[in-house]
């Protein structure tokens, strides 16, 4: 799966992010990631469902993937967990 298929969940409004998938399968993709770290794991999932269920109910969930990365705390020498989350769609 390349860059340009993937859709990054940061803090904008929920509904950006699924015009952005949406927008991706407009254009020719048949598979979309959607990627979240932290608390933007939940707006992911939401994406994802408003995707699925209002604007194009031919794409299907077809693998999630969660993980844990370490990364490297700012103004101390510590690290911190922080979990992340892959969802990819694809048009049935």
């Amino acid at each position: 799966m390349d860059d340009e298929n993937t859709v990054y969940i940061g803090k904008k409004e929920t509904m950006n992010y699924v015009m952005a998938v949406v927008t991706q399968f407009n254009s020719g993709s048949n598979e979309v990631v959607i990627k979240a770290r932290g608390r933007a794991i939940s707006k992911a999932v939401d994406v994802a469902e408003i995707t699925r269920h209002r604007f194009v109910p031919e794409s299907e969930i077809i693998e999630i993937i969660t993980d844990t990365e370490q990364l490297e705390r700012e103004g101390d020498d510590g690290t911190a967990n922080v979990s992340s989350m892959e969802i990819t769609m694809k048009l049935a």
